[in-house]
């Protein structure tokens, strides 16, 4: 619970959208062990509900997320410590939706690599950035060292992590680590619009497009193919990509559903004698 006694994680669900909100602002949303195992539960809820179609994840008070919470005395074994950071940070990169990262105010340390593990980042211009781990004696965390390089290459990862300087939206975003900045009085319009446009298109080819860009990024271009090839079978398999050809056609909107529209032949039962 949160110093009010209000839960350390908010579920709101809105025409395919869930947003989650990290809601301990009198720490500005440093997570703790309660909300590191609210994020993970939350994750796999998403994940096993097909009514989820799209994620937000956000934070209240005016900050995104300063980082995991070092302040109180933990004795567990860091090893335990860390398996539930590692947990957030995989169901988070493997969730099979689209995911957003609405960043008002600060995100720091972990909490910066939250917002990166999503798929897209909006942030205002007020927004701060920081790997702050080595000024706290402290290495990478959750995902950091294998997002960073992907996402900005290995230099620019060098100078925001040994240095562990603060940057501001607008340069987060000339590195690739910020999607938009947008207006504070602004966001959460703007966040709503691009949510609601992930939750109306097609699930299943959005879910097969971000696995395969995931995956691509450590295979071979003959094995990207292949994964491609697999995945596009797979696409027309479903309703979605006849739905999309008939509304172009007919010049409207799809209604993409992800429906499954192969169908396993009645299974006839065998006689007595077995023929």
């Amino acid at each position: 619970m949160s110093e009010d006694g209000a839960p350390v994680l908010l579920s709101a669900d809105r025409d395919g959208v869930r947003t989650l909100t990290l809601n301990r602002p009198h720490r500005r949303n440093a997570i703790d062990a309660e909300l590191w195992a609210a994020l993970a539960e939350a994750f796999r809820a998403a994940a096993g509900d097909r009514s989820v179609r799209a994620l937000v994840l956000t934070g209240a008070g005016g900050a995104f997320c300063s980082g995991a919470d070092i302040s109180t005395p933990d004795n567990t074994h860091p090893t335990y410590r860390m398996r539930a950071l590692t947990d957030v940070a995989v169901l988070l990169h493997e969730l099979p939706l689209p995911t957003v990262a609405k960043v008002v105010g600060p995100a720091v340390g972990a909490g910066w690599n939250l917002a990166l593990g999503c798929d897209l980042v909006v942030a205002t211009p007020e927004s701060g950035f920081a790997q702050v781990f080595t000024a706290r004696g402290l290495t990478l965390d959750l995902g950091g060292s294998w997002l960073l390089p992907r996402l900005v290459g290995m230099q620019q990862a060098k100078r925001l992590t040994l240095l562990a300087e603060t940057i501001d939206a607008a340069q987060a975003r000339d590195l690739g680590l910020v999607t938009w900045v947008v207006p504070g009085d602004e966001i959460d319009a703007f966040t709503d619009d691009l949510a609601r446009r992930l939750a109306a298109g097609p699930p299943v080819a959005l879910a097969q497009t971000k696995a395969l860009l995931h995956e691509g990024a450590d295979t071979t271009l003959r094995q990207a193919l292949a994964a491609e090839a697999r995945a596009q079978g797979l696409n027309f398999a479903t309703a979605d990509a006849p739905e999309a050809f008939a509304a172009f056609a007919e010049r409207r909107e799809p209604r993409f559903t992800g429906r499954w529209t192969v169908h396993r032949p009645p299974i006839r039962p065998s006689s007595e004698n077995g023929s």
